[in-house]
């Protein structure tokens, strides 16, 4: 049985994995470590590869595409260790050394179940790594850069396999929250998300991420949130993502908008069946908390301390 786990998923994205795990090499030698990859139908030779390249490391495949929470959970309840670290497979840590400090962090806090990393989204790695940020609690954490005390994660139900993309963070937060469990923002392990967001845009995908991000905070609204709140909060969302994308000639993410309504539609009775709604309490309560943070750089400094 292994103190930490390091979890990948992945998919026909067998040169960014690579260069990750040379990254964390040094980490991949440690007794206490193991690391479990789940290729979700990878059709680069992903598992032929790690099999190859990298023997000692767990493999699993989805002989036909699943989805990225698909695969998670395939590897959440895979491993065995204490902590488990998700780790998407074009990021890597820029702190040195982190599992210790992931472990103190716990043992000091056995209230917290999640930590989410500070991120720093870019090709390059940051000039300045120093921050003044401190630990606190937060409302979610980043799917790809965060680890879970894994006797916590099987409190809670899986995630939503049925989501397939985006939305199991704040699925998972929100769970957490209804047992007394906390999420926190743990700025002392930075890690570097190898991204440009400006291309992102430009993708060949840029549609299809916007329709599975919108419709997974609408079914979030309709698992968790109290039925009063639910019909502003959806008319907001979807003025908002209007007068931004469609009134500003963006026909793609319109069509996003529009999918995403349907997919809201077409799951309405299993949202209606898996509800586990908030109190009014407890929604303001939850809501009081601390945004999420998924992005930082060095200029931020002066306006986060």
């Amino acid at each position: 049985m292994k103190k930490f786990a390091l979890l990948f998923t992945t998919k026909n994205r067998k040169e960014d994995l690579d260069f990750t795990l040379k990254k964390i090499g040094y980490l991949l030698e440690r007794p206490d470590v193991e690391c479990l990859v789940c290729d979700d139908a990878s059709e680069d030779g992903t598992t032929d590869f790690l099999a190859q390249q990298y023997p000692n490391i767990q493999r699993l495949r989805n002989e036909t595409t699943q989805g990225l929470i698909y695969s998670r959970n395939r590897l959440m309840a895979a491993t065995q260790a204490e902590y488990a670290i998700s780790l998407d497979d074009d990021l890597h840590f820029i702190t040195q050394n982190p599992l210790e400090k992931i472990e103190t962090y716990f043992q000091n806090h056995p209230e917290c179940s999640v930590l989410s990393f500070r991120i720093f989204w870019a090709k390059y790695e940051p000039d300045s790594t120093a921050t003044q940020q401190q630990p606190h609690r937060v409302k979610s954490f980043a799917g790809g850069a965060h680890v879970w005390r894994v006797s916590d994660w099987h409190k809670i139900p899986p995630y939503p396999e049925w989501f397939f993309f985006y939305g199991e963070e704040d699925f998972a937060s929100y769970h957490l929250y209804k047992i007394n469990k906390q999420v926190h923002y743990f700025p002392e392990i930075l890690v570097n998300h190898r991204v440009d967001l400006l291309a992102r845009k430009k993708n060949a995908d840029y549609q299809v991420r916007i329709r599975r991000s919108l419709r997974s905070g609408w079914y979030l609204y309709f698992l968790f949130y109290p039925k009063r709140i639910i019909p502003n909060r959806l008319a907001y969302t979807f003025w908002v993502q209007f007068s931004k994308r469609t009134l500003k000639g963006d026909w793609k993410a319109t069509l996003a908008i529009f999918q995403a309504l349907s997919d809201v539609i077409r799951n309405f009775g299993k949202l209606m069946k898996h509800s586990n709604r908030f109190s009014r309490e407890e929604y303001r309560n939850y809501f009081n908390l601390p945004e999420t943070k998924l992005y930082w750089k060095p200029s931020d400094e002066n306006h986060d301390k």
